[in-house]
């Protein structure tokens, strides 16, 4: 179930960074749907939250901690400024708090969102990956198809500005309107892997240092 809704999210995340695909209508229903089952999800894993005082810290569990409360912190203001603009999906909770304080977080949070998204999804790859057990051959070619999409994906990062959008550098999103639907969630897509891809050598990094440490 916990990884059913993991996908759901994922997908969920790439049609709300493609307002041009979803308009603004539907938008903030899946704001509010993912919203929902954000919380679902840490419900869900409230034994990770038990835990937090239990053990001892390694570089991989310090820098997972991290990363998910980052992540935590980013969605619940992005829904907040979310829903203080809310036309269609919460109307009564429109002007919780300035709408143009709202607009500019909003734009900047959810693109931090984002990016934690995928250093949370890559950060869990190679324990996924191993438990899975391939063979050597495929996790080169994996490894190599995963690279270059990642690559790919920093082009495509970079060229939209969205450094601009993090760093409240601009006030309103530049969208192409001319792109078709499916091209604007595949290139979202790809640049999601482009921050799993950093969040995977990190892990990898993590689990090198943990096992030299014991040898």
């Amino acid at each position: 179930m916990k990884k059913i809704l993991d996908i759901i999210l994922t997908l969920l995340l790439l049609f709300l960074m493609a307002y041009q695909v979803t308009g603004e209508r539907m938008h903030e229903w899946i704001g509010v749907g993912m919203t929902i089952l954000i919380i679902v999800h840490h419900i869900l894993n409230r034994k990770w939250y038990k835990a937090l005082v239990k053990g001892r810290y390694n570089p991989y569990r310090i820098l997972v901690t991290m990363v998910n409360f980052l992540l935590l912190g980013a969605f619940a203001l992005t829904a907040f400024c979310g829903m203080s603009m809310s036309g269609y999906a919460v109307p009564f909770l429109y002007g919780m708090t300035s709408v143009t304080f709202a607009r500019r977080f909003h734009l900047a949070v959810s693109h931090w969102a984002f990016v934690l998204t995928g250093l949370h999804l890559g950060l869990h790859l190679p324990v996924v990956l191993a438990k899975m057990k391939l063979s050597k051959a495929l996790n080169r070619v994996l490894s190599a198809v995963f690279a270059l999409a990642a690559a790919y994906g920093c082009y495509l990062f970079f060229r939209a500005n969205i450094l601009d959008y993090m760093l409240f550098r601009v006030p309103f999103a530049f969208l192409d309107y001319e792109k078709t639907k499916i091209i604007v969630i595949i290139e979202n897509l790809f640049m999601l892997v482009f921050w799993a891809f950093p969040g995977a050598l990190l892990a990898k990094l993590c689990f090198c240092f943990a096992k030299n440490k014991r040898n």
